[in-house]
């Protein structure tokens, strides 16, 4: 146990992880040294950041809590403190099971751990992050909560109304990380496409976008998180328009069935999914879309399945992520629909989804051997450097394994060249 020493322990999205990494340095301006995910965490005091959007995630997030208060038990850690999304919704009744925790805080009360610990918070660094990311690349969260009222989705219950934050203090936020050497945004929220609507009283995502791109520095901005009901689509002129824009949306579709959409209360019909899709294709050649699907969701048939395949099979997206429906306490779906659907029949939709979308990806990879391509080096492996394209998002896309002929920089750009392809990842030569 090293006196004087956190240890940050980060689950759930990327949502939570700038949630961290604001508390780290808040951390370690109050005189801490701090560590995030350590490998062997050593600290005297453990803060665990919880997600608890879907059951498996709850579950690792408790498993997590029990692990460290059993360290505690053995007297291997003093305090051990819980924050985040599954402490906003359960901390009474984690309170109940798992006295051994300190304080349980929620999304948004952490700072309230810096006074709890005898520090203090200090405003004039509340921009300011520890990042846990590589220097040259870092999450920008440009708003909280949602007032989407998916059936599914629990997320509303757990952090509240949509709340923008103002541009200037987000463009603010960005010339800081720039200073520090970030060259790639990620733009996360909730809802992206929401952007603005509170606070200005229109959709502001555009102008936002456009207003990060002018700024000196910024060589990579990547959107995720779009809602397709009531797209912004002056977004997709920024996109082709400007540069430093990548040619990249992540836009969670999550069914094709107008059955489907319809209990899922997505706003949204297969056909006016199909004309979006078009049009962004459209007006941005060449653009990657990434989406996710759910299977599994509460009177979901095999009929609706097989058709969620085919237009999958039919609109080949560039990336493709999918879940399981999880049956959440308190949404729409938990006080109106019943969780029939086995969970064996679940896994197995989502193995054939993601097997066919295996063959998509294969296919497309294929399509680029022999081009020549951006990339920015994320990292040093025994055989290879590893990048990535203005496609692929860091964690959760394809990498590029580039051949070792020459040193190359971490978090430099380079021109490669795709030399053979893997279903999930590309092989390269330096230019």
């Amino acid at each position: 146990m090293i006196k004087n020493k956190i240890d940050i322990v980060t689950l759930g999205c990327s949502k939570n992880l700038v949630d961290s990494e604001l508390l780290m340095r808040q951390l370690t301006a109050n005189g801490y040294r701090v560590e995030h995910d350590p490998q062997t965490p050593e600290g005297e005091i453990v803060v665990i950041n919880t997600c608890g959007f879907i059951g498996d995630a709850k579950e690792e997030s408790i498993n997590t809590i029990l692990s460290f208060a059993e360290a505690k038990k053995q007297n291997k850690l003093k305090k051990l403190f819980v924050m985040g999304c599954l402490s906003e919704r359960y901390r009474q009744e984690l309170k109940e099971e798992i006295p051994e925790v300190d304080c349980f805080y929620g999304k948004f009360d952490w700072k309230k751990l810096i006074a709890d610990l005898g520090k203090s918070y200090r405003s004039d660094l509340r921009l300011d992050r520890t990042l846990s990311t590589p220097n040259h690349y870092a999450y920008l969260k440009i708003s909280e909560g949602c007032d989407r009222t998916c059936a599914y989705c629990s997320i509303p219950l757990i952090t509240g109304k949509h709340r923008s934050r103002p541009m200037e203090e987000i463009e603010e936020e960005v010339r800081l990380l720039v200073n520090k050497g970030v060259k790639e945004f990620q733009l996360i929220a909730q809802d992206l496409t929401s952007y603005g609507i509170d606070r200005y009283k229109k959709m502001m995502l555009p102008e936002l976008v456009e207003r990060i791109a002018d700024i000196e520095g910024v060589e990579w901005i990547r959107l995720h998180y779009a809602y397709p009901a009531h797209f912004p689509m002056d977004l997709l002129r920024v996109i082709r328009e400007r540069e430093n824009v990548c040619n990249y949306l992540d836009i969670a579709l999550q069914h094709i069935s107008n059955r489907m959409l319809k209990m899922m209360r997505r706003n949204i019909t297969r056909q006016e999914t199909i004309e979006l899709i078009h049009r962004i294709r459209e007006e941005v050649p060449g653009i990657h879309l990434r989406t996710t699907m759910m299977v599994g969701h509460p009177g979901e048939t095999e009929e609706d399945f097989d058709e969620l395949l085919k237009f999958v099979e039919q609109t080949r997206f560039e990336r493709l992520g999918a879940f399981p429906y999880s049956h959440e306490d308190g949404t729409y779906a938990d006080k109106h629909y019943a969780d029939t659907i086995a969970p064996e029949i679940k896994q197995k939709r989502m193995d054939v989804l993601m097997g066919l979308q295996e063959e998509i990806s294969l296919s497309i990879n294929e399509s680029k051997v022999g081009k020549n391509l951006k990339v920015i080096i994320d990292r040093e492996e025994p055989d290879y450097f590893i990048g990535r394209t203005e496609f692929d998002s860091p964690e959760v896309d394809e990498e590029v394994l580039i051949e070792k002929t020459k040193p190359l920089k971490i978090g430099a750009f380079y021109d490669v060249n795709i030399t053979s392809a893997l279903p999930f990842d590309l092989m390269a030569k330096i230019r």
